[in-house]
């Protein structure tokens, strides 16, 4: 399953992950896909893309923070970065405002450097 998110490079569904693996295995069923992409996300070697209910092979070595993920609308690349002043920015005023962060998900949408020079 992560050689399937890795060889795809982009942003993929679970159903996605689930028919290239019924090639090797029909009668895999969604919710072992499901519990397996559970697996892998807690274990961060993947990242799900809350915006498009899709997950991404981590792209790090083993962090200890959550990334922060840029997502390319025209061509749907991900790429990610990790910000620790970012995050503490953001646990800094969650903290002010007295909220209590259980877990960090920062999207960021707009249109990759390639793209960008293929529209101008």
């Amino acid at each position: 399953m992560l050689g399937v998110l890795r060889a795809r490079g982009t942003a993929t569904s679970a159903y996605q992950v689930l028919e290239e693996l019924r090639q090797y295995n029909p009668k895999i069923a969604p919710p072992t896909v499901y519990r397996a992409l559970a697996v892998l996300s807690s274990k961060g070697l993947i990242h799900r893309l809350e915006s498009k209910n899709a997950f991404i092979a981590c792209q790090c070595d083993r962090h200890q923070q959550s990334p922060v993920l840029f997502i390319c609308d025209d061509c749907g690349a991900v790429s990610e970065n990790l910000s620790p002043k970012v995050l503490t920015a953001l646990s800094d005023v969650a903290g002010q405002s007295g909220f209590a962060l259980s877990r960090h998900v920062i999207e960021l949408h707009g249109t990759c450097s390639y793209c960008a020079t293929e529209i101008a």
